[in-house]
């Protein structure tokens, strides 16, 4: 195994981290707005991938389609904050949680029921065909896949820290009752944010629907996502870009070198259980992640 074959592996692993800091930046919208896991983020992805396409092959626009599943996201977002959000202002984060749980198997079950459990193909008109760049083998699709998951990072970190919304969702963050105390619409910015979470997961489910097929295994999304959230951090958008790069690059690297050295086949299953011993590790090191705040509790 010579050099251009470890350049080849990883570039293929850090190409597939983005797509996973892209399934992360859902997870970071809403931590960053309520301070909950939101453990309905994959059923999002879910949902927002298998509404598309089946409006696709139901004969419907490309780009129509686009738009309809972009507004019932909106709408789904809007609910979600006047519906399970707004009556529980002010409880513990763990109640939070356990709604965000609830509403995932109600999106699941919605999805199902509306658009049947088959499995379907996604077409985005991207070929997956392997290029030779200096005699290292790229995928097409994954270049344009990461592409498309740099510009949406780049345009969210931009929204996060130049934009008034975003540093309203800052002190949202923060403080609840502070946010509302000095005029925070709190109802507001946590519509805004689960309808941005929503855009997030619909680009999500169109890469990875693209690559896998639109079906039920793209709820699971979320807890590929979870070692890039520990490594990066639950609140920093720049913490999922780096998060994802290291899961994508270490279980790539780790599939063919730690199973070779162990006298494995490539192809084994290491990639599936590495970024969470790897997640594991870090969890002793540094809990709070490589962007993550520091807590000190004081007694």
């Amino acid at each position: 195994m010579g050099w251009e074959f470890f350049l080849e592996v990883l570039i293929g692993g850090l190409l597939a981290g983005v797509m996973y800091s892209l399934v992360a930046l859902g997870f970071v919208l809403i931590y960053k707005a309520s301070g909950v896991f939101n453990f309905a983020q994959g059923a999002m992805v879910f949902f927002a991938a298998l509404t598309f396409v089946s409006l696709v092959e139901r004969g419907v626009n490309f780009w129509l389609a686009l738009l309809v599943t972009m507004a019932a996201l909106a709408l789904f977002g809007v609910l979600v904050e006047r519906l399970v959000l707004r009556p529980l202002v002010g409880q513990p984060p763990i109640t939070l949680f356990m709604a965000t749980i609830g509403l995932a198997f109600f999106l699941e079950g919605l999805t199902q029921g509306l658009w049947g459990a088959q499995v379907h193909s996604l077409e985005l008109g991207i070929k997956d065909i392997p290029f030779m760049l200096g005699g290292i083998m790229i995928s097409q699709f994954d270049l344009f896949a990461a592409g498309t998951a740099g510009v949406l990072v780049i345009a969210l970190a931009i929204f996060f820290q130049k934009t008034r919304i975003g540093r309203a969702l800052r002190a949202v963050a923060d403080d609840h009752q502070a946010a509302q105390s000095v005029g925070i619409p709190l109802k507001h910015i946590w519509a805004i944010v689960w309808t941005v979470a929503g855009l997030v997961a619909l680009v999500a489910g169109m890469l990875w629907g693209a690559r896998t097929g639109v079906q039920f295994a793209l709820t699971f999304t979320a807890l590929k996502a979870l070692p890039v959230l520990i490594l990066g951090g639950f609140s920093s958008i720049p913490g999922a870009i780096v998060g994802g790069l290291l899961i994508g690059a270490g279980e790539k690297l780790a599939e063919v070198y730690i199973g070779s050295s162990l006298g494995l086949n490539i192809g084994t299953g290491i990639e599936n259980w590495f970024p969470y011993m790897l997640a594991l590790v870090f969890l002793l090191v540094r809990p709070e992640g490589l962007f993550g705040e520091k807590h000190i509790d004081r007694v």
